[in-house]
């Protein structure tokens, strides 16, 4: 189920089992990526897989290939503490790339780099800033994509670098430390473990639907705009 939604080479699952001894560090490459980089990759489905995986190994009877200091709890602490740095980091990143070339970046165009850079992100995401002001740092880091460009458009208005520092530092240490620790305590159900491909779907499915949500209520508002308009 999990090739329905990306291609082999972003799935969890494989990214952890193809880097082997070197999956924590793959991973925090990826996350760092996918907080102010590159937005068409994994986030919160990688990190859950991260959890999971320190107590659960790829291969039925082989020791678990994310594991350090002899203790599963250890290991979590660690894991939570290197994707949290990456995430942070990534923001960064993206924040000082808007600054530097924000503007000419998100304009429209054709093919597939003006899929990635639609200017309709940098709209999306100065709604959020509007409706939630600072915190949205922390609220879109739960948003797919919108984690992503949220970043930029900081960048990209000037924001306070105090200010936005301070708010997508929360909103790291939520999302890793949530999302991974979900994975690890999850992984030790059964029903989990062996439904990894389930699994996976079901926290992407859930990750996306604040986009749902904000959606819904946007046509729902559009359409209490036009009733207003027809019956004035």
């Amino acid at each position: 189920m999990t090739p329905m939604l990306l291609p082999d080479f972003l799935d969890p699952g494989n990214i952890i089992q193809s880097a082997g001894p070197w999956a924590l560090w793959v991973v925090a490459l990826i996350v760092f990526a996918e907080c102010g980089l590159f937005s068409l990759l994994p986030g919160d489905s990688l990190l859950f897989t991260v959890g999971l995986f320190i107590k659960v190994p790829v291969v039925a009877g082989a020791a678990p290939v994310i594991h350090y200091f002899g203790s599963d709890v250890a290991t979590l602490i660690f894991c939570c503490t290197v994707l949290t740095v990456a995430a942070i980091l990534g923001n960064i990143s993206g924040y000082f790339l808007g600054r530097l070339i924000g503007p000419p970046l998100f304009k429209p165009r054709k093919g597939f780099m003006g899929k990635v850079f639609d200017p309709v992100y940098v709209e999306k995401t100065h709604g959020f800033f509007e409706k939630y002001g600072p915190k949205a740092l922390v609220i879109a880091r739960f948003v797919p994509m919108v984690r992503t460009f949220v970043t930029l458009v900081a960048g990209v208005a000037k924001m306070d670098f105090k200010t936005f520092i301070t708010w997508t530092a929360i909103g790291g240490v939520l999302w890793a430390w949530g999302v991974t620790t979900l994975g690890f305590f999850l992984g030790q159900i059964d029903a989990v473990r062996n439904n990894l491909e389930i699994a996976i779907l079901l926290i992407v499915f859930v990750s996306i639907l604040p986009m749902v949500f904000e959606y819904v209520m946007a046509r729902r508002a559009k359409a209490a705009e036009s009733k207003v308009e027809a019956s004035a």
